[in-house]
């Protein structure tokens, strides 16, 4: 009898055993497919060139909208969760992606291709992965920490085997074939999907799935149909109406914290400014080394020498960071972290040798770790976690536009002077300028803090004025995880 229940219970609670591991599994190949995909695109940069003769500028507007579209789609991919739940939202993704790249395979101009690869492939590749990381805290609780950490391993996978696969199709059976094998790949994301069934509470309800019925701006306005039609109550549905939008903006896009809260201004900012130059290396590249007479295959390499060495420091860095020393201190090593991976551009600037551009990548890849495994961490430090999951939601938004815009102004330079030393050197400044003014930031918010305890001037509420660590200990097995977590992985 006892047994029988015991049994029962496990059922009723998947989380941190059986199947939960195959569901991290999932996840793993998820970030994989998805975040690990847009580092590839360097090597198709000169083929699309010469395809559609294209400038350097218009060519990386396609990665840029895909990159842009995978960061900020983040609200969108939340709602979508919690009306239909994870698995549905990972599968739709899967079938967006692969339709996107099967359809960037038979694009006659440049701009065809912004919306099946950038658009589409974006689109789908934010829902299966924002939603594959939402899942896992459904399936873990004991483990969440240790889950998310190792599917974020799948990223540094798809950095390594990615640019290798596709010089290889790209030499066999050019660009066009080669993005619909990509289409066929990236339909994998629906079978990953298909593995993250609902966890059943007791009661047999998904706990993903939240009844639409239960939404405040529905039950509002279902309240005001039943009153009648008359113009008072035309209007006080529209009111209605406007509340509900507010507080959906308001639960998704952190405004508020965003003009009370001092730190997460000044992360926010420091962050978007960053963004400009971040993800310019990655985008030119291989295109760098190839016009510099390095060879297509050695070239594609680079990328994946940034990826593999990621697999292992980035884990390093996260244990690092996790340090009481660190505690309260982590800005300062993030800070440090971009201001490396600014300084290392200027090595490409001195020589685009192959050994000297494999050392560039070894130190890029080692500060990338530290910005990877602690831009998310820093944010929980700033941000009280019950709104950590709104505060993410503008974060990634104003990252997205930095994103989508960086490549395409960085490529009109290149078109303009005809010299790839231009990439390098606005990545530095983008990159080391967001390093000194977080620093400088934090540096004067901590002191204005220290003079106003100091002085015991009374405040309403502090941690709306200083930088605080923030608690970020798991929930407990008896609370039921967030509902909406739209996570991504720089």
């Amino acid at each position: 009898m006892s047994q029988g229940r015991a049994a029962a219970r496990d059922a009723a609670k998947p989380q941190d055993q059986g199947w939960a591991w195959m569901v991290l599994l999932a996840a793993v190949l998820l970030q994989g497919l998805t975040l690990g995909f847009p580092s590839c695109i360097g090597v198709f940069f000169t083929d699309l060139q010469h395809e559609f003769q294209a400038s350097n500028s218009e060519t990386s507007w396609f990665p840029s909208i895909m990159v842009a579209v995978l960061y900020g789609g983040g609200p969108l991919c939340s709602i979508l969760v919690k009306r239909f739940g994870c698995r549905f939202a990972v599968m739709l993704g899967g079938l967006l992606s692969g339709v996107g790249m099967v359809s960037s395979s038979f694009c006659k101009s440049i701009s065809q291709l912004y919306l099946t690869a950038g658009l589409i492939t974006g689109l789908g590749s934010c829902f299966s992965f924002q939603a594959g990381v939402t899942v896992l805290g459904y399936y873990f609780v004991r483990w969440r920490t240790l889950a998310n950490a190792m599917a974020s391993t799948g990223v540094s996978l798809g950095f390594t085997l990615w640019p290798l696969l596709s010089q290889y199709l790209l030499d066999e059976m050019g660009w066009r074939n080669t993005f619909l094998i990509f289409g066929g790949i990236l339909l994998n994301c629906c079978v990953c999907g298909a593995i993250m069934r609902p966890v059943q509470l007791a009661s047999g309800s998904p706990l993903q799935s939240p009844k639409p019925s239960e939404e405040p701006g529905k039950r509002a306005e279902g309240a005001q149909l039943s009153n009648g039609a008359s113009s008072a109550h035309s209007e006080l549905q529209q009111q209605t109406r406007r509340t509900a939008c507010f507080q959906m903006l308001q639960k998704y896009l952190a405004f508020d914290i965003f003009c009370q809260n001092k730190g997460y201004q000044i992360y926010t900012i420091g962050v978007t400014w960053m963004m400009m130059g971040f993800a310019l290396p990655h985008v030119y590249l291989v295109p760098y080394a190839i016009q510099s007479g390095v060879e297509e295959r050695r070239a594609a390499l680079l990328i994946s020498i940034i990826g593999f060495i990621n697999i292992f420091i980035r884990p390093l860095t996260g244990l690092l960071s996790g340090h009481r020393v660190f505690t309260g201190r982590r800005i300062y090593l993030f800070s440090l972290a971009v201001l490396l991976c600014g300084l290392s551009n200027f090595i490409c600037v001195i020589s685009a040798e192959f050994s000297v551009l494999i050392i560039y990548c070894v130190i890029l890849s080692i500060a990338m770790s530290g910005i990877g495994a602690l831009a998310f961490q820093v944010l929980m430090d700033v941000v009280e976690m019950d709104r950590f999951s709104s505060a993410l939601g503008l974060f990634t938004i104003l990252e997205s536009i930095t994103l989508l815009i960086g490549p395409p102004l960085t490529g009109l330079l290149v078109d303009i002077t005809r010299d790839f030393h231009y990439v390098f050197y606005n990545s530095s400044f983008f990159l080391i300028s967001a390093a000194l003014f977080m620093v400088l930031s934090f540096c004067t918010l901590e002191k204005k803090n220290k003079l106003k305890e100091a002085s015991k001037v009374p405040l309403d509420n502090p941690s709306r004025y200083q930088y605080n660590e923030m608690p970020t200990e798991p929930q407990s097995e008896s609370q039921s995880p967030p509902a909406v977590m739209y996570i991504t992985s720089i």
